[in-house]
């Protein structure tokens, strides 16, 4: 069987805020550049300044001549500039966002859409944004070989706006599993000024992470509950959050933590509780339970999905379901940390990869030579 030469997009690793999609991207490249019937070829725009800290792409990756806003919108008015003025010759187009890049004639285009939050939610999206996402998914209806969703959730958002299910894969996201001892978590616990217990969250901050509604929740509990400990960095939308989170009794803002502190962040705290109004997976509910923290999250979404039954799910929308859900999982944790390791035991980034590579072999033999 031929190695298929692809060329995998990495533009996000440089927004001050890449997210969940950073993470997808680096750690697809890492599992994909660790078979032998694929050669992956990075592609991004050409920056000043390296990769955001924590997203550093593990694959070299090339440069097109132009970045950021205006790679993307010369991407999307005139298909210009081509992957292969960086990469050469490729079998396969991997756009690991809704943004796609253009390619030569008769290079399938793969796009891994995560989600289609900006229709559902619109408020939670600068008007730019919703702009060039809706852009970019018409550019999708026309080009695109195939779309790699991350949940079914998303699959099925794909299937409402117009895309035949032949055109879909359902591609789960994986896990890396990252052991830790109780000495690195003693290191990050002293480091961060944690509590021996706290309640964790993790995420951008942003609207639909559903923020508001956690900090009343857990603020309802009083000092019956361990404090909230909130790791992510500053997003958009609420430029009060912030303060708050600053302000907040019971409450420790830790800001952007280092990728190689999470491991211990996650195994230190008593629980995760991600009431997300809206993912297209959730990565930090996979995070959580392979480092054996009880998780509590929401219901009808994706993470719903990705909890695969290891999970305390609640009404996101709902403050009181939150704070009985965060109490249940603290009496619940011992039970929830072991089916959390087991559901986390089956979700990686090989498996992930293998589908993806099928995915791409089906592109190839549906285009056109």
């Amino acid at each position: 069987m031929s190695r298929v030469r692809v060329a995998l997009t990495f533009e996000q690793c440089w927004r001050e805020s890449p997210g969940g999609t950073g993470i997808a991207a680096v750690e697809l490249g890492r599992a994909l550049s660790d078979r032998d019937d694929v050669a992956v070829v990075g592609v991004a725009g050409r920056h000043r300044r390296g990769p955001t800290a924590g997203y550093e792409p593990t694959v070299d990756v090339l440069r097109l001549p132009l970045a950021g806003p205006l790679l993307v919108e010369s991407s999307l008015r005139f298909g210009w500039p081509r992957v292969e003025r960086a990469t050469g010759p490729v079998d396969v187009l991997h756009a690991t966002s809704i943004i796609p890049f253009a390619s030569a004639r008769g290079v399938p285009l793969v796009v891994t859409v995560h989600d289609l939050a900006f229709l559902h939610h619109p408020q939670y999206f600068t008007a730019r944004g919703r702009d060039v996402f809706a852009r970019s998914l018409d550019v999708l209806r026309r080009r695109a070989a195939l779309l790699l969703c991350s949940s079914r959730a998303t699959l099925d958002d794909c299937i409402a706006q117009g895309f035949d299910s032949s055109r879909l894969r359902l591609v789960p996201l994986g896990v890396r599993l990252r052991s830790t001892n109780p000495a690195q978590v003693a290191d990050v616990r002293s480091r961060h000024a944690l509590p021996k217990e706290y309640v964790l969250f993790v995420g951008t901050l942003e609207p639909r992470k559903n923020l508001p509604r956690l900090l009343d929740a857990h603020a309802s509990l009083g000092n019956t509950v361990p404090p909230l400990v909130v790791a992510g960095a500053a997003g958009w939308g609420d430029d009060h959050l912030t303060e708050r989170l600053a302000a907040a009794q019971n409450v420790i803002f830790v800001g952007h933590v280092a990728d190689a502190d999470l491991p211990a962040i996650y195994a230190g705290a008593s629980v995760l509780c991600y009431p997300s109004l809206m993912e297209g997976f959730g990565m930090p509910v996979l995070e959580a339970m392979s480092h054996g923290t009880a998780v509590v999250t929401s219901l009808g979404t994706s993470t719903e999905e990705v909890a695969g039954g290891a999970a305390v799910l609640v009404n996101p929308l709902d403050t009181q379901s939150i704070a009985d859900g965060i109490r249940d999982a603290l009496d619940r944790r011992h039970e929830l940390s072991q089916l959390g390791t087991e559901r986390a035991k089956g979700a990686t980034w090989e498996s992930t990869a293998t589908l993806v590579v099928r995915a791409y072999r089906d592109a190839i033999a549906m285009t056109p030579s």
